[in-house]
């Protein structure tokens, strides 16, 4: 699918999400909505930058504001943003990558947990995030807000059949590497591959079985303190910044 296609605009709400999709494509902001009671620094830099960007610019009342999303804080902006179909096949997606690097997420059903490992794995360089459609949360304002722009840049797949995926991908010769606290091998002791796909499960239930077994190597990141788990974004920032740093 061509990623010129358009869909249908999306909300994004908070000053660091508006001002990120603002400074990295101006064009596919279709409007914003700023709350007339704010008049700080930071509601005239938003402002400017709207303006030398050339996108309209709006003064509401905090009222109409609320009426755009489901829950969250809006910190006063609001923007409609009209984004590139990044639901691209999976074929689309890794055609002419040599080295792929890919997150999977089994069962991550929090809207801030889904934000924070799109933001991760968009800083790491991750091609694109999948997750089954039956257990993962779906791209939402929070989601956008929490993610600071990475949910409109980074390819999030839900997809039918998690464990088909993997299988396709290991067909792709890309190693399914899992993070799992009880796996013998720690992750700076393991050797693993350049084209990988690290797959995290929701925090406390883990992965399902299935998808553990679909996994080439399971791998824990090593514990040193009193604390036995990490939130499933930190966990997927520590595995995806390790397979950076060993390419370099």
């Amino acid at each position: 699918m061509s990623r010129t296609l358009k869909r249908e605009p999306r909300v994004v709400f908070g000053f660091h999400a508006v001002l990120a999709r603002l400074r990295a494509d101006p064009k596919s902001v279709v409007e914003i909505f700023l709350d007339e009671t704010r008049n700080d620094a930071r509601a005239r830099d938003l402002a400017a930058l709207a303006e030398r960007s050339g996108v309209r610019l709006m003064r509401v009342p905090t009222k109409r504001l609320d009426g755009f999303y489901g829950g969250g804080r809006h910190q006063g902006v609001v923007a409609r943003v009209e984004l590139p179909n990044l639901e691209r096949s999976l074929d689309e997606i890794l055609q002419g990558i040599e080295k792929p690097l890919l997150l999977v997420l089994d069962g991550v059903t929090d809207p801030h947990n889904l934000g924070a490992c799109l933001r991760v794995a968009n800083a790491a360089g991750a091609h694109a995030v999948i997750a089954p459609r039956d257990r993962a949360a779906g791209i939402t304002p929070a989601v956008s807000k929490v993610a600071s722009g990475a949910a409109e840049a980074t390819p999030y797949l839900m997809v039918t059949n998690l464990a088909r995926t993997l299988a396709e991908l290991k067909e792709r010769n890309i190693w399914i590497v899992g993070a799992d606290e009880r796996a013998n091998e720690t992750l700076y002791d393991s050797d693993l591959p350049d084209p990988i796909a690290w797959v995290l499960g929701a925090e406390g239930e883990g992965m399902r079985r299935l998808t553990r077994e679909s996994c080439d190597l399971l791998v824990r990141i090593p514990m040193r303190g009193d604390v036995e788990s990490l939130n499933v974004s930190v966990s997927a920032g520590v595995c995806l910044f390790e397979s950076v740093r060993r390419r370099r």
